[in-house]
């Protein structure tokens, strides 16, 4: 059967010029071997339908009808060569694309192929992949999605520039590859969004869940705007550093002979802990009463696992012979709350009171929820505590349950120009709910929240999730809360005692 031969004969070539498109380019396409498959498909479909051309005056009969079927199969056989090839011709193409995006293909006009190139994108080194990752975690959730200013090609360009600072970088360039992370994030002019070195990351949660998986000395430290130099700004009750003697505000100038200075709070609070049983020496400068540099003192601590600043309380009788109970909250962190219900049954249980006075004089906050379930002690049920605006504009409110709360004793809370962040929600929650009266000056003002997460390496970053607002609407970034009572006897050296002089 003629017929039957020619559509064998075309499937063989067919098959053929497929196999000889597959060899020739591999994966990827040769346009000429595309070509020579359309071309066959074309050609062969139409010999196929002329081998079979009726005579000249050839009419249609019913005894032709068996020649006019062959001739419409030689119509379809062709139509349907062509599209099968073109289907696969595509396919093969989207499959090749897949295997080797991203790709550039420039076409020659005065050859019959094409030049295939790989683009500069095409791999990233291990470097470029964390830069990566950092780019994606803030793109994701970052409370600002215009990135000050810059908008999603320019945010983009950041990390296209930071690719190109570590493009050929290895494993022992961490350096470089944390400068670029920097000069990345610093384009959004956001100093709470930051890359966080090992020991940095370590230190912010220790501090937000209240303990630390390395013994230390029982300290909590502040890096001086002024002098760069890192201060004790509180010391462990019964710890190692109040045993040896340690005060408030001495100055760390040497650990184990290593000169600490330039060293940030965060590096010199690594360098404290350590083994549990272990010494260290550490060389300390205690200014004179005037705030001039005084003298230097060596000290051996022996490390030991210590709580980190937690809650102290005391009683005191004010100069009008008011009992109050103070509660000297220095930092918010998961223990918090708990802390603060003991302090208050301790301070309640000690006879007759008056009034309670939360110091929360250089807390610069720590564990944002804590900020929120301590203000859930001293409200009512349904009283607002903060609003949370995400990135979206999305408002998600946080009221009071209630449930066991001090509503009825007078509420003092003495700031200072170092209260902040969560912190700060406290006192602006009581403050606009008329619970308490805040006495000292001007606190920090940030009315932004992060998420702190690790990274791979171990070391951690921090990102601005959303602001707040206070129960009155405020939104405290840049502002800070003025207290009810301003005054200046009531730096972080005054005893709370004096703060409340006259006021209570």
């Amino acid at each position: 059967n003629p017929l039957a031969l020619t559509h064998s004969i075309v499937q063989c070539v067919v098959a053929l010029c497929g196999a000889a498109e597959w060899y020739c380019g591999g994966i990827l396409l040769k346009m000429t071997a595309r070509c020579a498959i359309v071309a066959a498909a074309m050609l062969l479909g139409c010999s196929c339908k002329a081998f079979v051309l009726p005579p000249a005056g050839w009419q249609k009969t019913a005894h032709n009808n068996v020649l006019q079927n062959s001739l419409d199969d030689g119509d379809r056989i062709s139509s349907q060569l062509q599209r099968t090839i073109n289907t696969l011709v595509t396919a093969a193409a989207l499959f090749t694309t897949a295997l080797t995006s991203p790709v550039n293909i420039h076409v020659n006009t005065n050859e019959p192929a094409i030049t295939i190139e790989k683009s500069q994108a095409y791999a990233l080194n291990e470097n470029q992949l964390f830069i990566s990752d950092v780019w994606f975690k803030v793109t994701t959730q970052y409370f600002d999605q215009s990135f000050n200013g810059l908008g999603e090609s320019g945010w983009r360009a950041k990390e296209k520039e930071a690719f190109q600072a570590v493009e050929d970088t290895g494993p022992d360039d961490d350096e470089l590859v944390v400068d670029a992370i920097k000069t990345m994030l610093s384009a959004l002019g956001d100093p709470y969004t930051r890359f966080l070195p090992k020991e940095k990351y370590e230190v912010l949660t220790a501090y937000a869940t209240g303990g630390s998986g390395k013994a230390g000395i029982g300290v909590q430290l502040l890096e001086d705007p002024r002098t760069k130099n890192v201060v004790v700004m509180a010391t462990t009750n019964s710890g190692p550093a109040a045993s040896a003697g340690v005060h408030l505000g001495d100055v760390i100038l040497k650990i184990n002979g290593e000169d600490m200075t330039g060293a940030s709070a965060e590096v010199v609070a690594a360098k404290c802990r350590g083994e549990q049983g272990q010494k260290v020496d550490i060389a300390f400068l205690r200014k004179d009463e005037n705030g001039n540099a005084g003298t230097e003192y060596l000290k051996s601590i022996t490390r030991a696992q210590v709580k980190v600043n937690p809650i102290q309380t005391q009683m005191f009788t004010t100069e009008s012979g008011k009992r109050v109970g103070l509660l000297k909250v220095p930092s918010f962190s998961t223990e918090t709350v708990k802390e603060m219900v003991n302090g208050l049954r301790t301070i309640s249980d000690d006879g007759k009171l008056d009034a309670i006075a939360i110091d929360i004089r250089g807390n610069v906050g720590g564990y944002m929820p804590a900020g929120v379930e301590a203000a859930n002690l001293f409200l009512p049920a349904r009283a607002h505590i903060i609003a949370e605006v995400d990135k979206s504009g999305a408002i998600k409110g946080y009221d009071a349950d209630g449930i066991g709360a001090e509503t009825s004793t007078p509420l003092y809370l003495l700031v200072d120009g170092r209260t902040a962040s969560a912190a700060e929600i406290f006192a602006g929650a009581l403050q606009d709910n008329q619970r308490a009266v805040v006495v000292g000056s001007k606190t920090f003002g940030k009315g932004r929240i992060q998420n702190v997460q690790p990274l791979e390496n171990g070391s951690g970053l921090a990102i601005t999730r959303a602001r707040y607002i206070t129960p009155k609407g405020r939104d405290l970034h840049g502002v800070g809360i003025i207290p009810n009572k301003e005054t200046s006897q009531c730096e972080s050296a005054d005893s709370a005692r004096t703060c409340l002089s006259n006021i209570v």
